[in-house]
């Protein structure tokens, strides 16, 4: 009795604590693993290496907001202005033109028939509270057009992605991705607004959807995903046009058919703005439409917002338009040249798409006592390829005349090179 009760003690007075030393090299499998059991503090420092993980392993969802350059949209956060100052408005008034880019870089508003397009468009401070936006778009209707919803009318904001920057897409293989459009929108309007895709290469194809604007003068965050293109042909790797993004402010019946939730179809015109509802911004003199925070991603997933140094967003703007004198409509001359006849080299500061359109300065007034017949390089107008003024992607180059007065020449220059 008294040898059993020994042996116990010698039992409980063991250690029982199982050391590495204890454990058999792979005797702990993942069966003996319970779920959640390796926690970050079970981790050393540096000890999951790339080694470790296995390929596919590390998806979009654990990599939300990373990635460099994730939005194909340029300005997204309206903060580059070049045509006009911070709160500069530019009519679009009944002028015949099909579209027009407003004062906010990269954005284009258009229609299919001028009586549809009558308003202003500016860059405000409005914005949604608890983001780190400081500007917005503003559309506000001039004279109500009771045309915008006939059959054969459309009204849209749209901005093209240059097809070099779309390859991630892979659109027409096997392998092309959904993508995933996200912004912020504030209408005095509310209803069913269409929103879509645009792709002219190749066979030309369209993928729309539909948002829903539920409370009037009020900031709603909205995303939308659009399938994969594996159809239909690629989008050329060039410098030209690749991907419309649209969103859609009124149209008819004439361009509302198809179905907006087939996803991807052969572009009619017919399916220009199929989803949108009988709601018209165009309608109603003095409503308005605003849009900030706009990100267009491969994947479905809507990251954070890519918010990017000014300085850079505004390089990215200049590869397609530039201007002399940043910030102003265009009217006053910035540059100044000596009496003499000369050759003038100036270098663009980012390379710009293309051979840009350089339109000079309307403005030719000069210093006090310049006196009369000022010039501004041979007269005003466009040479894209002329004897006065010939342009490259990376400069151009303008002659200005002799001047009898001792007043230098005043001008200043935009070179457009928009898709």
């Amino acid at each position: 009795m008294a040898s059993n009760a020994k042996n116990v003690a010698e039992l409980l007075n063991t250690d029982t604590t199982v050391k590495v030393a204890d454990i058999e090299d792979g005797s702990i499998t993942t069966a003996k693993l319970a779920a959640d059991a390796v926690t970050d503090a079970k981790l050393a420092d540096n000890s999951v290496v790339t080694a470790n993980i296995t390929d596919g392993a590390i998806t979009q969802v654990k990599t939300t907001g990373v990635g460099r350059g994730k939005n194909l949209l340029i300005n997204g956060n309206m903060s580059v202005a070049q045509r006009g100052n911070t709160s500069g408005a530019q009519n679009f008034a009944h002028d015949g033109q099909t579209y027009h880019y407003g004062p906010v870089d990269r954005y284009r508003w258009g229609v299919n028939a001028y009586e549809s397009l009558d308003g202003t468009v500016t860059r405000v401070t409005d914005v949604p509270s608890g983001t780190r936006f400081e500007r917005s778009m503003k559309w506000t209707t001039g004279t109500a057009e009771v045309d915008a919803t006939q059959a054969n009318e459309y009204h849209y904001c749209a901005q093209k992605i240059e097809a070099i920057n779309c390859q991630s897409l892979k659109y027409g293989t096997a392998d092309a991705q959904q993508s995933t459009l996200q912004f912020y929108v504030k209408s005095s309007v509310t209803g069913t607004f269409a929103c879509g895709l645009y792709k002219p290469d190749s066979t030309a194809r369209i993928h729309n959807k539909t948002y829903t604007i539920s409370a009037a003068n009020t900031w709603e965050k909205k995303t939308i995903t659009f399938a994969a293109d594996t159809a239909g042909g690629g989008i050329v790797n060039d410098f030209g046009e690749g991907l419309w993004i649209v969103w859609h402010l009124g149209a008819g019946n004439d361009h509302k058919g198809g179905d907006s939730s087939s996803g991807w179809q052969n572009y009619s015109s017919s399916y220009w703005a199929n989803g949108q509802g009988t709601n018209a911004i165009q309608t109603t003199a003095g409503a308005t439409w605003l849009i900030t925070g706009a990100q267009f991603e491969v994947g479905t997933l809507a990251t954070d917002f890519e918010h990017k140094p000014f300085h850079e967003d505004l390089r990215d703007c200049m590869r397609y338009y530039y201007q002399s004198n940043y910030g102003s409509q265009f009217t006053t001359g910035d540059l100044y040249f000596g009496r003499n006849g000369q050759n003038i080299y100036i270098a663009f500061p980012e390379q710009m798409r293309a051979n840009p359109s350089v339109t000079t300065c309307t403005d030719v007034s000069l210093p006090s006592g310049g006196g009369s017949g000022h010039y501004i390089v041979h007269g005003t107008g466009n040479y894209t390829d002329g004897a006065n003024l010939h342009s490259t992607p990376n400069q151009f180059t303008m002659y200005t005349p002799q001047r009898s007065t001792s007043q230098p020449t005043k001008t200043g220059f935009k070179a457009d090179a928009e898709i």
